[in-house]
């Protein structure tokens, strides 16, 4: 079946398939699992996090592995196979948050043998088939974390209601729609159509492209090499091969460990970066909630300064393919304009709080000129006069109570007592 002129994808097995499936989980305990990222092996090459370390700048690696004594992510082997699934592992990372300290993704590794949309389609809920339906049994991550994690969260944000997935597939010689014409040569529109198919997990029946739109759409495709190339979405991320794939000891071994390690941890940088952004956002919309705004403003301003230094890098790497699809990632979900917004409108509520500090102090000053120079005054007079009357004293101290009463009733005065509120004037 041919659909706007794409090959149908769905009855699709490629030469080589592998998905990771990113979770969101509220963590119960640290695991009893051995500290780091899975470590992959290619040859003499295992990518533990000592590996993956040398690959990332410092604080985007301290960020994605933690520092000695101080893990932030580990991992688990297994093997399970069911229905032309192969679950090679589990990773957990934590995530946590200053509102959310439980918060942490769970990655889970799996090799395909059957068509691949069909269950991109099936994690995204896509109609007819049952959301999650792939993640019972078996691969159900209840039952792979119990003890340690808590994969049910009914407040779970729309933007992580289904699994975010990042799919790897390579053609064979029979695979057209997805082949350049020869080594170097043009790559046919329907290679991007089954990369956007790949990467949004749907079918043209499902979300069809509107042709007039499609280059929009399709131009943030980066192109790895004239091998293959990637496609970032908000709810999914694909690599396709753009030639044959001739198995055992083909680039495309290094291709899929590279999706399955680097770039994976590139885009889980990037979910990092939307879970913070989307909790500063929320603290701005709180901020008028509580009377203590100069306490929730100096709260908000410690939470962005930690989030900036810790987490907020639009550089990963020397390597640019990983920082191509961190800033891929972050455009989908406009985190460079968030935040923005963030850092602008924190600053106003800085103002805002430094102005009614200002009218405080400028308040206090005010009651003391008011309290303080009537009965300066008097005592300066008794004092002029030698007069050391008690009955005099009395006389000069109720004369300094009864102007300063008489003052407060001003204008002035009313505005001194407001600055001191924190209120506005309605005089």
């Amino acid at each position: 079946m041919t659909t706007y002129g794409v090959p149908a994808l769905e009855n699709v097995t490629g030469a080589r398939q592998e998905l990771t499936v990113v979770l969101p989980v509220r963590l119960l305990r640290v695991p009893r699992w051995p500290e780091g990222p899975f470590p992959f092996e290619l040859g003499n090459r295992r990518t533990d996090a000592q590996t993956r370390s040398t690959y990332f700048a410092p604080a985007s690696a301290r960020a994605l592995y933690g520092a000695p004594g101080r893990p932030r992510r580990w991992h688990l082997q297994l093997d399970v196979k069911h229905d032309g699934l192969h679950l090679l592992g589990l990773e957990l990372l934590r995530a946590a948050t200053a509102r959310n300290p439980e918060h942490a993704l769970v990655v889970m590794h799996l090799s395909v043998e059957r068509p691949l949309l069909p269950i991109l389609r099936a994690l995204a809920g896509r109609r007819p088939n049952p959301a999650d339906e792939l993640l019972t049994g078996p691969f159900d991550p209840a039952g792979l974390l119990a003890g340690i994690a808590d994969v049910r969260d009914p407040d779970t944000p729309f933007a992580t209601a289904h699994p975010y997935t990042i799919a790897f597939m390579t053609p064979t010689a029979r695979h057209t729609p997805a082949l350049r014409a020869g080594l170097e040569g043009a790559l046919p529109a329907t290679a991007d159509r089954w990369l956007w198919q790949l990467a949004s997990r749907s079918t043209p029946e499902d979300f069809p492209l509107p042709p007039e739109t499609a280059g929009e759409q399709l131009k943030d495709a980066v192109r790895i090499s004239a091998d293959w190339s990637a496609l970032v979405l908000r709810q999914g991320a694909a690599f396709l091969g753009h030639r044959p794939d001739i198995g055992a000891g083909d680039f495309f071994e290094f291709g899929a460990l590279h999706s399955r390690t680097v770039y994976l941890d590139a885009l889980l940088l990037g979910s990092l970066q939307r879970d913070h952004i989307d909790e500063l956002t929320d603290e701005l919309s709180e901020v008028f909630n509580s009377p203590q705004l100069a306490r929730r403003v100096a709260t908000l301003e410690r939470n962005i300064a930690v989030f900036r230094s810790t987490y907020w890098r639009q550089h990963l790497t020397a390597h640019g393919t990983a920082n191509d699809l961190l800033q891929a990632f972050q455009n989908q979900h406009r985190l460079p304009a968030r935040f923005d917004e963030i850092l602008a409108e924190a600053a106003d509520y800085s103002r805002l709080v430094q102005t009614q500090d200002s009218q405080q102090i400028s308040g206090a000053l005010g009651v003391l000129t008011i309290l303080g120079l009537p009965l300066g005054t008097a005592l300066s007079i008794l004092q002029v006069l030698d007069d050391h009357s008690t009955a005099h004293l009395l006389i000069a101290l109720a004369v300094s109570v009864a102007a300063t009463a008489a003052a407060l009733t001003t204008r002035y005065g009313r505005l001194v007592l407001s600055s001191l509120r924190g209120g506005d004037d309605k005089a």
